[in-house]
């Protein structure tokens, strides 16, 4: 499977939104293999971790999000989910579509959503496996916003960004962050 070939399914190879989305998955990709390759004892798929950080984001074009140049209809929360029902109609392997609907924060329950009143639907969105969690740690470093894209995020600034949105948030990050020895 080639990630490329797939969004290019989704956005046009010349667009200014293809060349925002794949640099900050080739950032995103580039970053989760050093964390995994730092965890080779627990045995990550490089493989699967590369081309899921390529595709975590495929959602972004159906949502409200004009400063990156996304004209959808969805809130910008939505894109993880909106991203797996893309990868599952593509019909890859289901676990692609989890990293994408769980990257988001860093993972989303269900007590979130009902509590927030947030506009996805009702399941929990953490991620689960090792991989899953390589991604959305590494996701965190690197912003899609034109102002911010040349920030640079330590473990302990993202770990406050998260605590801003929810403790729990940057609680679950800073677990990953002493994990991957980050």
């Amino acid at each position: 499977m080639d990630p490329f070939a797939v969004i290019e399914t989704y956005y046009p190879k010349e667009s200014a939104l293809y060349a925002l989305l794949v640099d900050h998955s080739c950032q995103v990709a580039k970053k989760s293999l050093e964390i995994a390759r730092n965890l080779a004892p627990l045995s990550p798929d490089l493989d699967f971790i590369e081309k899921a950080a390529l595709l975590h984001d495929i959602g972004i074009f159906m949502t409200r999000a004009h400063a990156i140049g996304c004209g959808g209809k969805f809130p910008y929360i939505c894109h993880g989910y909106l991203g797996r029902q893309i990868l599952d109609e593509q019909g890859l392997d289901p676990a692609f579509g989890l990293v994408a609907e769980r990257h988001t924060g860093a993972g989303i329950t269900l007590d979130n959503i009902i509590q927030g009143g947030l506009p996805l639907p009702k399941r929990d969105m953490v991620p689960v496996s090792l991989e899953e969690k390589i991604i959305c740690c590494a996701d965190k470093y690197f912003s899609k916003s034109p102002k911010d894209q040349d920030r640079i995020m330590t473990p302990q600034l993202i770990i406050e960004e998260l605590s801003r949105i929810n403790p729990a948030h940057g609680k679950r990050f800073a677990g990953w962050v002493e994990e991957f020895h980050l």
